[in-house]
């Protein structure tokens, strides 16, 4: 392939412009040209010896999909002449068509071609990557959200481990992990050059947001976790290297053209030579102080909504004033779901930590926070951390305030004239799929139907243990247990109460919301093989959620 190192993702699309992201091998132009005559061109800008372009597409024309091929320097580097698979395509669907919404989170990179795969079960982008192929004209997704552990910085597989063990000593922290940019960039390579992924990422759009594993396990769960990294040699490189590297990766296709015409890192980055100072600059700001850099981002399409929410780096961790979001992302959060609030009748709150979890991990999560603010003393406290962090309690759930505030907020954006259809919150992490829906305390319920969609993992193992405990969790027994928990952290009641009505369903899985007017049809599926061996995706679920 001429030139082309990862690529393309087609990654922001509207009704007459979208932008396609490439990795190259040196400096170079890059040129999207479609079949109807829309396109656009871009130089490359260099971070840490890597070539990157964002190229805008503009021209296009609002309920069409059209065939594009990339050229580097005049020569075409995609599709290569011997792919397998159909055209890729830019689409734009409008308002009359509707929007399907394709979600999960949590993939670890298939094997490579012919390699056993160790976390069993077929991946879920893979095996929509193939149902598409068989089918160009059939359905498929008009955008791909994934919602945290894109790549895994703290599980490496075996190639990246002997890969790694050939630039450095495994046996000085952090070992096997990721240390730099450099082994970064091979993350994303041996998750998104699989060429099932490759191709279904270069015709579907995506939105995408970081989770903990996109740096390491349980980022910023607490104040004195933070403290124990940072006293590490290793944690500062490693921080740095992976807010570097989403920024790249994952953040700018997030943005508009528009945004980023108005971005100031995105105008340094191309008018130096080398834009890694600019890049590291941004990186160690936002490591420094988290209210200085917005991750979290906005999305309309059509009358859906989308606000994708940063729920690890604008943590506020100190014990006395402990949040998910600062006081300064919370109002963004909270002006971004009101403004305009009718002009959309389906709202998308994307986050990569469910907000409703079992019962029993709720009420779990809410005494460990207590007890590590000291509701029953110092000797709690201690007691709290070590089971905070053995038992990964930080979500919502974990910052009882803005669990409540977020509470506070759908409702009130569900409620009264110029309510949406629908509300519902986005997630994954947790390895398992499931729908929950909330009641407000003395019968304020929203106009709006709210739910908790999580779907997780898209490719990853789901232990035995993990399968035992979430159904537990949802039980009956585990809800009463989880109130005397409550009781001994004398733990305030929750704004909202809530039922499971659909799950737990474990394995590798995709949720699709269609959104068609005001009405809203919720399918999960998971990743069969058939009897042939091919891949499959078999419906589990399929219910009217407006």
């Amino acid at each position: 392939m001429t030139g082309l190192h990862l690529g393309p993702l087609l990654r922001y699309t509207d009704g007459s412009r979208a932008t396609v992201w490439v990795e190259t091998d040196r400096p170079r132009t890059a040129e999207v040209r479609c079949a109807d005559g829309a396109g656009g061109t871009a130089r490359t800008f260099q971070v840490a010896g890597h070539h990157y372009a964002l190229v805008t597409v503009d021209g296009l024309t609002s309920g069409t999909s059209t065939e594009y091929e990339v050229l580097l320097d005049g020569e075409r580097a995609w599709p290569p002449p011997d792919s397998p698979f159909p055209p890729s395509v830019i689409s734009t669907p409008t308002e009359e068509d509707g929007l399907r919404v394709a979600f999960g989170s949590c993939r670890w990179a298939a094997p490579p071609s012919g390699g056993k795969d160790k976390v069993g079960g077929p991946d879920a982008l893979d095996t929509l990557a193939a149902r598409i192929a068989a089918n160009p004209r059939g359905e498929r997704p008009d955008v791909l959200l994934l919602l945290g552990d894109q790549v895994y910085a703290d599980e490496t597989s075996d190639a990246t481990r002997q890969w790694i063990a050939g630039r450095r000593d495994l046996n000085e922290e952090p070992g096997d992990q990721v240390a730099d940019y450099e082994e970064y960039t091979h993350l994303y390579y041996e998750s998104w050059r699989d060429p099932e992924v490759r191709w279904l990422l270069s015709t579907v759009p995506s939105c995408m947001i970081f989770d903990d594993h996109d740096v390491i396990d349980d980022w910023n769960t607490s104040a004195a976790w933070l403290a124990d990294m940072r006293a590490t040699d290793w944690w500062n490189e490693r921080l740095l290297s992976g807010l570097m590297s989403y920024w790249v990766y994952q953040q700018l296709g997030n943005l508009s053209p528009d945004e980023l015409a108005a971005d100031p890192l995105w105008a340094a980055v191309h008018e130096s030579p080398d834009g890694t100072g600019a890049v590291r600059a941004f990186a160690a700001r936002a490591d420094a102080d988290p209210t200085s850099v917005r991750w979290s981002y906005r999305r309309d399409f059509g009358r859906t909504r989308l606000v994708m929410v940063d729920s690890r780096a604008a943590r506020v961790l100190e014990e006395d004033r402990r949040a998910m979001l600062d006081p300064g992302e919370e109002a963004w959060l909270r002006e971004q779901v009101l403004d305009g609030r009718d002009s959309y009748d389906h709202l998308l709150i994307g986050t990569s930590l469910p907000w409703l979890l079992p019962h029993l991990v709720h009420d779990a999560e809410a005494w460990n926070a207590a007890m590590c603010a000291g509701e029953r003393g110092e000797k709690w406290a201690r007691r709290g951390e070590r089971i905070r962090r053995g038992a990964d309690l930080e979500h919502w759930a974990a910052f009882p305030a803005s669990f409540d505030a977020l509470a506070g907020l759908i409702a009130e954006a569900g409620t009264g004239p110029g309510a949406p259809a629908t509300i519902s919150v986005l997630s994954g992490d947790v390895h398992h799929a499931y729908v929950a829906e909330p009641s407000w305390a003395g019968g304020r319920t929203p106009d709006a139907h709210v739910a908790q969609l999580t779907c997780s993992p898209v490719h990853n193992s789901v232990p035995l243990s993990i399968r035992l405990g979430f159904r537990f969790g949802w039980s009956a027994l585990a809800r009463a247990l989880g109130r005397r928990v409550a009781r001994h952290g004398r733990c305030a009641p929750a704004a909202v109460s809530w039922r499971k009505t659909g799950g737990p369903w474990f394995g590798n899985q995709l949720m699709t919301l269609t959104l068609r007017g005001r009405s809203a049809r919720l399918r999960l599926e998971q990743t069969r093989t058939d009897r042939g061996g091919g891949l499959i995706l078999r419906t589990a679920m399929e219910r009217d959620l407006a």
